[in-house]
C-alpha cells in the first residue's frame, strides 16, 4: 500500500490496527490469517495515531517506498500488488524507479463513469506510456447502482466512460463494478466480500473482472511466480 496520505488497505483486509515486527532479514508483513497467503505491508501500521497526517516530501516518501520494496521479508511470491493513490505523483514515480530491473507485468488502471475522473485515468494512461509500463486493462467503479429488489440499473454518475476510454486507447476493458452497499460496508469492516456475498452483482462482477485479466493477458498473472510484480 503505497497511499502514504491515505493508507486505507490495512482497514479493507482486516488488520487494522496490528504492528510491524523487525528481524535480522528486515520488516515482517502483516498477514491477514494464519495461512499466511496474503501479506500486507502500509504506512498505516507504522502510525502511533491512526489520525496523524503524513506530511511529507518527495524524498521522504521516495525512501519509504523503497524501504517497502527491499526491506520487507515478502519470501516466495505468485504477485506483488501495489495499491498507489489517484493521479501520478511521487508515489507513481517512486515505485517505477524502484522497480526498473524487475519484469513488471502492467499496471490495471480504476475509474468512474464521469468525465472528469475519465480524464484523470487519461493522465495516467500518458503516464504508463512514457514510463513503458503495459495496461493490463481499465475497470469501472460505480458503474450504475442495482437496485436489490428488481435488480434494475440505475447509472446515476452516467456509464461507459472507462470502456469509452479503454477503446480510445487500445487496451483491454475488464469489466464493470455497480455500486454495492455491501461492498462499503465488507471494506469498512475488512470482512471478504467475495465469499460474504457470492451471489451479489458486484462480486459476480470481480470474478468477471478476474478472469478477463487472465485471458487478456494469456494467464501470466496466474501462472508466473517469484519474480512478477503487477503495479
Amino acid at each position: 500500500d503505497i497511499d502514504l496520505c491515505g493508507p486505507s488497505i490495512p482497514r479493507m483486509l482486516g488488520v487494522h490496527g496490528r504492528e510491524v515486527h523487525q528481524h535480522d532479514a528486515g520488516w515482517l508483513p502483516v498477514y491477514t490469517d494464519n495461512s499466511q497467503t496474503l501479506g500486507v505491508m502500509s504506512i498505516g501500521f507504522l502510525l502511533g495515531n491512526q489520525d496523524d497526517p503524513v506530511v511529507w516530501r518527495g524524498p521522504k516518501k521516495t525512501a519509504m517506498i523503497r524501504q517497502f520494496l527491499s526491506d520487507v521479508t515478502w519470501g516466495e511470491l505468485d504477485v506483488l500488488v501495489i495499491d498507489t493513490p489517484p493521479g501520478t505523483s511521487d508515489e507513481h514515480i517512486a515505485v517505477m524507479e524502484a522497480l526498473k530491473d524487475v519484469k513488471v507485468d502492467g499496471a490495471v488502471l480504476v475509474t468512474t463513469p464521469q468525465a472528469v475522473a475519465v480524464g484523470d485515468v487519461r493522465r495516467e494512461l500518458t503516464f504508463c506510456k512514457k514510463t513503458k509500463l503495459k495496461v493490463l486493462g481499465i475497470i469501472e467503479n460505480m458503474s450504475g447502482f442495482v437496485c436489490p429488489h428488481c435488480t434494475e440499473c440505475t447509472n446515476i454518475f452516467s456509464a461507459g466512460g472507462g470502456k469509452s476510454l479503454a477503446e480510445h486507447a487500445k487496451v483491454p476493458f475488464l469489466g464493470s463494478v455497480p455500486i454495492e452497499p455491501n461492498l462499503a460496508l465488507a471494506a469498512e469492516t475488512g470482512q471478504d466480500f467475495a465469499s460474504s456475498f457470492a451471489t451479489s452483482e458486484a462480486a459476480i462482477r470481480f470474478k468477471s473482472i478476474f478472469e478477463n485479466l487472465l485471458l487478456d493477458n494469456n494467464g501470466t498473472v496466474a501462472e508466473n511466480s517469484g519474480d512478477m510484480d503487477t503495479t
